[in-house]
């Protein structure tokens, strides 16, 4: 990434308190994490760090718009990012040891000796969970499907002639279990 210092915080010289960052997320940032879900992204988060003598609380608030395709008809849809995360970071001796013993996500264990935290890889990380798991186009205000009518039809189509296939490749097996009893 060519601007990594662009998401790394300097908390060492930040007093005890809040502090507020903001981030603009574009398809640049995405494509150099690895993102492959959607397209055309800009997403906005604001950071708010609370410094405490041991500890940082973050918290993420993500707000944009993404690209992405239907799940069902494969057609271009516009969806909303949106969402709030939080994190404890701990400052301790030994954060490895730490880390691999956490078993809360949400806690992260960074060295006493550090001075920066880079955040570039929860921006991603949370930018990524704020996509919906299921990606429809929905439906109008008549309760019907916004998706490719023509797709539709073709999965219904395909979905048909596979419970024939089933029903007709059962019969044609079924002869041949009296021969398993021998």
């Amino acid at each position: 990434m060519a601007n990594r210092r662009a998401f790394e915080i300097a908390f060492v010289g930040l007093k005890p308190g809040a502090h507020e960052f903001s981030y603009g997320l574009n398809d640049k940032f995405f494509i150099e994490k690895g993102a492959e879900d959607f397209t055309n992204a800009t997403a906005n988060v604001k950071l708010t760090l609370e410094k405490n003598t041991g500890f940082m609380r973050l918290k993420f608030e993500i707000d944009g718009k993404a690209g992405v395709t239907c799940d069902r008809c494969g057609n271009p849809l516009q969806i909303d990012l949106w969402d709030e995360f939080k994190m404890l970071v701990k400052l301790v001796d030994d954060p490895e040891v730490m880390n691999e013993q956490e078993e809360d996500p949400d806690v992260q264990y960074i060295s006493r000796n550090e001075s920066h935290l880079d955040v570039s890889d929860w921006l991603y990380e949370f930018s990524m969970l704020s996509v919906p798991m299921q990606k429809s186009c929905g439906e109008d205000e008549a309760g019907e499907s916004k998706c490719n009518k023509e797709v539709l039809a073709k999965l219904r189509e395909m979905e048909e002639r596979t419970i024939q296939n089933d029903n007709s490749s059962n019969t044609l097996w079924k002869g041949l279990d009296q021969f398993k009893k021998n």
